[in-house]
């Protein structure tokens, strides 16, 4: 990746062509041993790609250009899968590294690492930054940033090796960093101090799901360490409505905060959470607003509604993502 691109799906994009960027959308989530054995019940491959397809393109012609997709190992990251739907969508997608787990790493890397029955160097990092810098194998995707987790459990001992593998590829990288938290819990302090600690540029950091919070004392806190919150569960009602966000975003653009906020859904095409016709079904009445579209049909009209000015919104949906991809 050169200092002015970004590197995505279909290869590397120039910053100032990444436009209008939702910072936490997924195209799929899923189980793969779950659904190599029982999938049948309710996967079918051709209909979940043609289905993304076009709910990826409905997103494009809403005005969005980019979206950074999270999907790490532990929700089924499956590049191919992802090339196939993008390459008949107009649509940029950057791809993460990283390990998505509440607590315990998978037994893959149990034994191996420091201080494991094998010892030896952490292949968490090396695996890291080799889809970084070599790219994912199979694929020749680059991956654009790092995901990781700190859930209600904290930091626990697993969970520190693997924020430590984080910030070590961090530093060999410059990649820039997305930490999923639990806002009710204010893991984004126990992030943010690890990180400062570890000598990680925070300015290169989004606070996921800090959004889910109304606590502006809380949320200024996270950006006065420079670090960006994501608003990112917008449509997520069961965690804070849309009118409590919309709300708490434009006090805080009003203070001043608009250059450390990025915005989304935590969206996907399907997510085997909820798999078959009728959990779908029953997704989509109890969140029907949790979709790729919900911002821009419903969520820029509520903001500046409320006061948030159009300057503020292109600060957010564009000039944020673009500086955080900005090599340091």
């Amino acid at each position: 990746m050169s200092a002015d691109t970004v590197d995505t799906v279909r290869g590397p994009v120039e910053l100032d062509r990444l436009g209008p960027t939702l910072m936490h959308e997924h195209v799929f989530v899923t189980t793969p041993d779950v659904q190599a054995n029982y999938g049948s019940d309710w996967w079918d491959e051709e209909e979940r790609v043609a289905d993304a397809i076009a709910k990826l393109t409905a997103l494009k012609q809403a005005g969005i250009d980019t979206i950074v997709d999270p999907t790490v190992i532990g929700l089924g990251r499956y590049l191919p899968r992802v090339q196939r739907v993008n390459a008949a969508v107009e649509l940029n997608i950057v791809v993460a590294t990283g390990l998505y787990t509440f607590d315990q790493i998978p037994h893959f890397f149990h034994y191996r690492g420091p201080g494991t029955v094998l010892d030896g160097p952490d292949p968490m990092i090396e695996l890291f930054v080799r889809d970084i810098e070599a790219g994912i194998p199979g694929t020749g995707v680059r991956a654009g940033l790092l995901k990781c987790v700190v859930e209600e459990r904290g930091l626990t001992p697993d969970q520190t090796r693997v924020q430590n593998a984080i910030c070590a590829a961090h530093e060999q990288t410059g990649a820039p960093i997305t930490v999923h938290t639990n806002a009710e819990h204010q893991t984004g302090r126990l992030a943010l101090d690890f990180y400062r600690e570890r000598g990680v540029d925070l300015t290169k950091v989004v606070v996921g799901h800090a959004g889910d919070s109304n606590d502006q004392d809380y949320l200024r806190w996270i950006m006065d360490q420079g670090a960006t919150i994501g608003c990112d569960r917008f449509g997520l009602d069961l965690f804070n409505s849309t009118e409590q966000r919309v709300a708490t975003i434009a006090a805080l653009c009003a203070q001043g905060y608009a250059d450390r906020i990025v915005l989304s859904h935590d969206a996907s095409c399907y997510m085997d959470f909820f798999s078959g016709e009728q959990t779908q079904a029953l997704l989509a009445a109890a969140m029907p607003n949790w979709n790729y579209l919900h911002i821009s049909q419903d969520v820029l009209p509520a903001l500046r509604a409320q006061g948030v000015t159009d300057e503020q919104i292109t600060t957010m949906l564009v000039d944020n993502p673009r500086r955080y991809f900005t090599p340091r």
